[in-house]
């Protein structure tokens, strides 16, 4: 898998994923915080199948 996520979109992804787990042990402790893997996982390995599927790169890396 190549990366496709720049530096900063991936410190975004870590932190809002964070946060959004955070919401399962405090605040409405709600299930629906598991949701915050997503872009927990997406953000460390670097790779977004979204962002594969649209085209889309920030990365910053030239392209191929």
């Amino acid at each position: 898998m190549p990366t496709n996520e720049g530096a900063l979109d991936r410190i975004i992804r870590v932190i809002a994923g964070l946060a959004i787990i955070s919401l399962v042990f405090v605040g409405p402790q709600s299930p629906w915080g598991w949701l915050g893997l997503v872009p927990l996982a997406t953000g460390l390995v670097g790779f977004c199948p979204a962002y594969a599927l649209f085209g889309f790169n920030t990365c910053g890396l030239a392209k191929r």
